[in-house]
């Protein structure tokens, strides 16, 4: 029987199977075929290389400028644990109010501080009640600032402030505000892994997160108050302005708060889980951004009443308790209820 020539290449692999494996018999077994078959093989193997002509030049072997495959591996296992140790240490991250008794959580809106249509003296107007106030805790929600980019950029023609000093402004609003955490609007994202809020709020030793935070806030008495904000929640219906943030609590995230901007629009939900009893409080809040282009232009309706609303958290009530959070829709009366309710001797904690 004739048997078709091996090509050089398969003679080299029939060698170098053979010399993997401590006898012939081994290597046929791997290889799943009789020892008489690779005898026969690895005979005209060697033939074969041995009537192979002996190069004429030899070339140096360069090395590679990849890195090997086992190396891959072992970057690759090392950037997932990475980023599974951070993704898992965000879902709810852990934060230690030091404050006994009562407390409010602020969600100051969209401010989009460069805009002309910003009114920017009721931003500082909240500023200075968040100074003056250390029992109300502000989560920014996002969208500092337009940020035109692309085609955008041509809107800088349409404002007064130019995108170096919008960023002056950014920054005094950072640091002005001991904030419990900041989000990432889509404005804010807009500037890619070089957005300088990034550094601006690690100087400020703040959580900066792009499109949203999930926080535990946990007292001295060990009550832990859970708040998902989100620049936005995935869902839109024409007829709720709360639509998206009341989805996911419907949907399962079982928090006190879910909050939401993004929208430029008001809206409050109160939900009760009927598993558990948690009550919910789903909001969305509006934007300092009062006379908006974007608005007029889609004949857009003003469906803003709140933009800066606060949550007065009482932890002594469980969470089936409809004393245990209380909504205000600015924060002047909420500081004020705060005032009275942390000076009540019967109040615990305080």
């Amino acid at each position: 029987m004739a048997y078709p020539p091996l090509s050089p290449e398969v003679a080299r692999e029939t060698v170098a199977l053979v010399n993997a494996y401590p006898s012939l018999m081994a290597a046929a077994k791997a290889e799943g075929i009789s020892r008489n078959t690779l005898q026969h093989r690895h005979n005209r193997a060697l033939q074969v290389l041995a009537e192979e002509p002996e190069p004429v030049f030899e070339v140096e072997p360069l090395p590679d400028e990849l890195p090997t495959a086992d190396e891959l591996i072992a970057r690759r296992s090392k950037q997932f644990a990475r980023k599974k140790d951070a993704k898992e240490a965000r879902h709810l991250i852990n934060v230690q109010v030091k404050l006994d008794g009562p407390f409010g959580v602020a969600i100051p809106g969209d401010p989009h501080l460069d805009d002309d249509g910003t009114d920017i003296d009721l931003v500082r107007a909240h500023v200075a009640i968040f100074q003056k106030n250390q029992a109300i805790f502000p989560i920014g929600i996002g969208d500092n600032q337009n940020n035109w980019i692309g085609r955008l950029a041509r809107l800088y023609g349409q404002q007064s402030l130019s995108a170096a000093e919008a960023w002056v402004l950014v920054g005094w609003y950072i640091r002005a505000v001991n904030w419990l955490a900041l989000v990432a609007g889509n404005h804010d994202c807009w500037s890619g892994a070089g957005d300088p809020t990034i550094w601006m709020a690690r100087a400020q030793r703040v959580n900066y997160e792009a499109h949203g935070v999930r926080l535990g806030l946990e007292t001295p008495r060990k009550r832990v108050i859970r708040v998902n904000a989100r620049h936005d929640f995935r869902g839109h219906s024409e007829f709720n302005t709360v639509h998206g943030p009341a989805k996911a609590a419907l949907r399962g995230w079982r928090d006190h708060v879910l909050v939401a901007g993004h929208k430029h629009v008001s809206g409050i939900n109160i939900l009760r889980d009927p598993m558990s009893g948690l009550i919910s409080y789903a909001l969305r809040t509006g934007s300092y951004k009062t006379y908006d282009r974007y608005a007029d232009e889609n004949g857009l309706p003003n469906q803003t009443f709140s933009v800066c609303p606060v949550m007065v958290v009482r932890p002594q009530f469980p969470d089936d308790d409809n004393r245990l959070l209380q909504y205000f829709p600015e924060p002047d009366t909420a500081a004020l209820f705060l005032k009275w309710i942390r000076g009540r001797k019967s109040e615990p904690g305080v």
